[in-house]
């Protein structure tokens, strides 16, 4: 039986509610703490038309608590990027004719390799190919390290693109355990199942899923499913409407890399992030009304929340 079609269901649902995030801490650095020790993230993305991406995911990785941030972008958009965020080391890639990255990006990249504790890929990238191309060997390179991997938006698509080697008809799946955060749209897109059967059934679909990949699943929504390979799943209900606009995705992956870069495990990442995604957003709708925020304004409401959460100030959150 194919594994992305079998129904799967696992032995408890829970809920990312505030005691079960007050039970699970993130990794606080200590006082006397460096840059270093909070965390260094790479965020690689970005495109000729879609340079805010990585900006977006970058302000949100450092809100969430990473003490040092690396961009690499196109060397089209990369000046621009690094005026954007004077807190970045910006490198520009050499790009595709379809706003990709050449291959030659994987040997740019590489003294960076044993230095960054998690890396971000895929806002604002185009290509789908030249992607896969560039992960899978991003990936072979990380091979055995300690490095957390968020996979987003284009970067997902590695899922349909075998790299080299790969047994031809066989289902890929990572080596290593990776993040992937797809709304239901690109869930369909990577799996081949309808849409409208996810959104009826995203629980056995995030599962079946995560054991197919080798990955933690967070399957977006107004309901967001997180599942990880071992048969894990939490649920998170939150956040309002207004999160559903253009560069909200970018946001939440920046949050979970974030975290990751703190120390945060794969899924404590994507639960935390999760959460803090849809509260910030229920702040703003407080403040500004349920539509018109903007995505850029989301990681502004991440370092109280991060208090509010853990209990360091008096938490004024809606959920319990």
């Amino acid at each position: 039986m194919n594994m992305m079609n079998a129904i799967h269901a696992p032995a408890a649902v829970h809920d990312v509610t505030t005691q079960l995030l007050r039970e699970w801490p993130l990794p606080m650095p200590a006082v006397e703490g460096d840059k270093e020790v909070r965390g260094h993230v790479l965020i690689l993305g970005g495109s000729r038309e879609m340079p805010g991406a990585v900006i977006l995911a970058a302000t949100a990785a450092l809100r969430a608590g990473a003490g040092k941030l690396t961009v690499a972008t196109g060397a089209s958009v990369a000046q621009l990027v690094a005026l954007a965020m004077p807190e970045a080391r910006v490198i520009g890639l050499a790009e595709t004719e379809a706003g990709g990255f050449l291959p030659e990006a994987i040997a740019r990249l590489d003294p960076l390799a044993d230095r960054v504790n998690a890396m971000l890929i895929g806002p604002g990238m185009q290509d789908e190919a030249a992607a896969a191309e560039l992960v899978h060997g991003l990936l072979e390179r990380m091979q055995g390290s300690d490095t957390a991997v968020v996979l987003d938006a284009c970067a997902m698509g590695t899922l349909l693109h075998a790299p080299p080697g790969w047994a031809p008809g066989e289902a890929f799946r990572f080596q290593q355990p990776v993040i992937v955060t797809p709304h239901c749209g690109e869930m369909a897109h990577l799996t081949g199942i309808e849409k409208d059967e996810i959104v009826s059934g995203p629980d056995a679909r995030a599962l079946a899923s995560s054991a197919q990949w080798n990955a933690v699943v967070a399957l977006k929504g107004a309901r967001t499913v997180i599942a990880s390979p071992e048969g894990n799943m939490w649920q998170h209900e939150g956040g309002n409407v207004g999160l559903a606009i253009s560069g909200s995705g970018d946001t939440l992956a920046g949050i979970i890399t974030g975290l990751a870069a703190r120390g945060a495990s794969l899924e404590q990442a994507a639960c935390w992030g999760v959460a803090l995604h849809a509260r910030a957003g229920e702040r703003l709708a407080e403040r500004m009304g349920t539509l018109g925020y903007l995505a850029r304004e989301i990681p502004d409401e991440i370092p109280a929340l991060l208090e509010s959460i853990a209990g360091d100030t008096p938490d004024d959150t809606k959920m319990s």
